[in-house]
């Protein structure tokens, strides 16, 4: 410290305010080793008197101050030690300031600390020696200090943090490596703080206690203390060394904290597992019973215990599934869902499947074809959604025990659900509907523009129309249901039968304004005598309807912009949408493996497409529907799955039809009268494999099929979507369920405990999921507690079903009773708080076993 810093922190002292009761300002400057001793005699401060303080002259120095000016402002410069007992001028001392010229002095007056910490600092003079350390640390701005806030500020500087945190600095340590040795920041504390400092924290906040320490057993100890949390401590009988024995709370909040941290998180995930090895966790689990550990989060093995049980369990034949399907729900809000995610969603609709077979263990019911069709537009059609969203799971995650779970998917769907189901409805077919193509009640495909878009023309309303390609039946409900759920407007779903060939040239055809349908000899569909296939053929057939009429490619209004859109429809009243994802992928032979996921896609794409009409258009009338469905099962088919078509006079033949003017009985096939579906002047008839048997074809592919006369072929998925605007009589705005706090208790007074939350609405139509996260913090927003995940999607009416009881962990911090503390919930979607609840904390003497 040179003379010109010493001149300009005393003078910046004597311009200080003067405080209560002070007349002038006295400092005494304490230079013990005298290296200004020649300087102060001609040393100057502004308005200041300077004397010299010896052994000989303190009584002098004591009158001077006190009797003869008493108003003057005083620099006393002396070598003496001021903290001496007998000392004349102890008093005066007492209400004067102290200046010290060296280093440790200075640092101790710029930052403001207190004398008594002069030790801490001198041990530390390292660090504080370099500049750019220093202005971190100052940057702290610390309004008090302590022996314990001054260290962990110096480890929060050498791990350039923003705010002195010991959990952060052991984060940011950690983070870096678990090899001591290669550790930057170890290194840097070895160098230029103490090494031992730090490990004495992590015993006093996180229990680590032992005779050889290492980043890498430290680790363990803090992921197995959290572990013990949700596991009795009997079970972990062989990692007990690793159990804190005090601040138990500390080490689950760090664990927790830095799980779910959005980036943190990856290097944590990547640890975890090293800790599975070195404590053998698949071997503590064996002895552990599942109900033990199934809230637990910490290790990725807990997730694939359970997976392994639950799938053992399908495998032998164990028929719990409410508790699997409870178990699986229950895992979605932990932290290593999301790697396994795929996996448990396979396992999910496995579960459905097996829940479907036990509900129909008597078999499939026969009966007559409208009883028929109609179990399966209400009950039976789950199964295919079952089954395509176990293979949409299943191609993200193609592992061996999926692979095992495959074999009793294929058993379920293809064997036993499509057994029974097509050869009781090819039955029904047989005996009501060869002659006449029709059911009682439900709306023929060929009566959709007279029945359900005349009307709107005739009033002249405009009116959208989307044709899908081999949009199944139960792909439409997944649709409709997510259009209610997601808009405002109204989506009814509503089934049709349709033609018979189930083909696009056909249906398409169908769905056209038409006074005639016909085929002609080369098995060209004829719509009023015109050609109907392409979207220009269709285009005209509108037209002879109406001028205001256009016929469009999906792609081609994704691809234009909002002032495109407008000016395209402009003045048009009728509007027919034609797009093709499903069917495009599915009727090839080297895509048709990718069925279900063109399904997943497409019911995004007709979601974006209805917002488009609603937003850009102003529809207000949209229908949705297909020309037909399809067939389609994952396992490759058998010889016998197969027929050798019969001789006969072909006009087409495919794989689930053949087309033909001959009438005659033909084993393993159905001949249809076309009558009653076109004109049929030249007398065709169609003939289509019973059941879910191909015809031996070259050429396309043969797990993806239509045509047919199947159910998952012919129920065709009419959606009536009706856009509604916020504030119309009858209309349900969207919105989520609430997450609400149901214990009346406000006072915490164990580190461990459990708050009860309610789900206070059912997820049904416009009223959504909520996922929460909930935690405690105290008024400043720091988080004091573990954060517990919970996902509002229950459906149930009972109450009881839609509570949630969550366990939560405090620090082990000074908590004040006379404070606020917040329980906080915030919408995990949004970031938004939902609720900030007040509470005290008692804790008395912190200890995680008053629990």
């Amino acid at each position: 410290m040179n003379l010109t810093q010493i001149t300009s922190a005393l003078q910046d002292i004597f311009n200080e305010p003067l405080e209560d009761g002070e007349l002038r300002k006295i400092v005494f400057w304490v230079d013990r080793d005298q290296e200004f001793i020649e300087d102060i005699q001609q040393f100057t401060l502004e308005d200041v008197k300077i004397e010299t303080l010896t052994e000989n002259n303190q009584f002098y120095m004591k009158y001077l101050l006190e009797e003869e000016d008493p108003t003057s402002n005083y620099l006393i410069y002396t070598n003496l030690d001021l903290e001496i007992e007998h000392n004349w001028l102890a008093d005066t001392v007492l209400y004067s300031k102290t200046f010290y010229a060296d280093r440790i002095s200075l640092i101790l007056n710029d930052l403001r600390m207190d004398s008594s910490l002069r030790p801490v600092i001198k041990k530390y003079e390292k660090f504080f020696n370099n500049k750019e350390r220093y202005r971190k640390f100052q940057a702290f701005q610390m309004d008090s200090y302590n022996e314990e806030m001054i260290e962990i500020a110096i480890m929060s500087v050498f791990c350039n943090l923003k705010t002195p945190d010991f959990e952060e600095v052991l984060k940011t340590v950690l983070m870096d490596t678990l090899e001591d040795e290669n550790n930057k920041y170890l290194t840097q504390m070895e160098k230029f703080f103490d090494i031992d400092a730090f490990w004495k924290y992590a015993a006093e906040y996180y229990g680590y206690e032992r005779e050889t320490k290492s980043l890498k057993t430290l680790f363990i100890h803090l992921a197995v203390t959290a572990f013990s949390h949700s596991v009795k401590e009997e079970y972990l009988a062989d990692i007990k060394d690793y159990i804190a024995v005090r601040n138990r709370t500390n080490a689950l909040v760090f664990i927790d904290h830095w799980m779910h941290h959005k980036a943190d998180y990856v290097v944590f995930n990547d640890y975890i597992e090293l800790v599975e090895r070195e404590i053998q966790l698949p071997q503590i689990l064996l002895s552990i019973p599942i109900d033990e550990f199934k809230q637990a989060e910490i290790f990725p093995y807990i997730d694939k215990t359970i997976i392994m049980y639950i799938a053992n369990s399908l495998l032998e034949k164990l028929e719990d599934f409410e508790e699997y399907i409870k178990l699986i729900k229950l895992r979605r809000a932990k932290h290593f869902y999301e790697r396994f995610a795929a996996v448990y969603e396979a396992l999910y609709y496995t579960v459905k499947m097996h829940e479907f077979y036990k509900e129909y263990s008597l078999g499939i019911p026969t009966g007559q074809a409208i009883d028929m069709f109609n179990a399966y537009q209400t009950k039976y059609h789950v199964m295919d959604t079952y089954y395509r969203k176990f293979y949409v799971a299943y191609d993200q995650e193609n592992n061996e025990l999926l692979k095992k779970l495959k074999e009793q998917v294929e058993y379920l769907y293809t064997h036993w659900y499509m057994g029974e189901l097509s050869a009781h409805w090819t039955q029904a077919v047989k005996s009501e509907m060869t002659e006449q193509w029709s059911l009682p009640g439900v709306l023929n495909q060929q009566k959709f523009y007279s029945s359900i878009i005349a009307p709107h023309i005739y009033k002249g309303e405009r009116v959208f129309v989307i044709i899908s390609d081999a949009l199944r039946y139960e792909i439409g409900v997944e649709l409709a249901e997510r259009l209610n759920a997601e808009t405002i407007g109204i989506c009814e779903i509503q089934s049709m039968l349709g033609v018979i060939p189930s083909v696009t040239k056909l249906g398409m055809a169908a769905l056209l304004p038409h006074k005639t349908i016909d085929i002609n000899e080369s098995g060209q569909v004829l719509v009023n005598g015109q050609v109907s296939s392409g979207l220009e053929h269709r285009k005209s057939i509108l037209e002879g309807v109406t001028e205001d009429s256009i016929a469009i490619y999906y792609q081609d209004i994704l691809n234009m912009n909002k002032a495109g859109r407008r000016e395209t429809f402009k003045g048009k009243k009728l509007i027919y949408i034609y797009h093709d994802t499903i069917d495009a992928v599915g009727d090839k032979a080297t895509t048709e493996i990718y069925t279900f996921d063109a399904a997943e896609k497409a019911v995004n794409q007709l979601y974006d497409l209805v917002k488009i009409i609603r937003d850009d258009l102003s529809g207000t009338n949209i229908y949705i529907t297909a020309d037909h469905g399809f067939l389609y099962q994952r396992e490759p088919l058998q010889e016998s799955d197969k027929i050798i078509k019969e001789p006969m006079e072909m006009i087409e033949a495919k794989s689930r039809y053949i087309l033909s003017k001959e009438k005659k009985e033909v084993s393993g096939q159905t001949c249809i009268d076309l009558s009653s579906v076109i004109r049929n002047e030249l007398q065709f008839f169609v003939y289509v494999p019973n059941g879910t048997i191909r015809n031996r074809n070259q050429g396309s592919g043969i797990n993806f099929v239509h045509g047919g006369a199947s159910l998952q072929e012919i129920v065709v998925p009419l959606l009536i979507f009706k856009n509604k605007r916020a504030g119309q009589k009858g209309v349900k705005s969207i919105s989520k369920v609430d997450i609400r706090l149901t214990s009346t208790m406000r006072r915490i007074t164990n580190s461990i405990f459990h708050l009860s939350f309610f789900q206070t609405e059912k997820v049904e139509e416009k009223m959504n999921p909520r996922t929460v996260i909930i935690y405690m913090a105290d008024e400043e927003g720091n988080i004091l507690s573990n954060e517990e995940r919970v996902i509002g999607d229950r459906t149930s009416d009972d109450p009881a079903e839609r509570t949630f009881k969550l366990q939560f962990a405090l620090k082990s911090l000074p908590y004040d009773r006379n404070k606020t503390y917040y329980l906080i919930i915030k919408d995990m979607e949004t970031g938004i708080m939902t609720e900030k609840i007040p509470f005290s904390i008692n804790l008395g003497i912190v200890s995680d076993f008053d629990f």
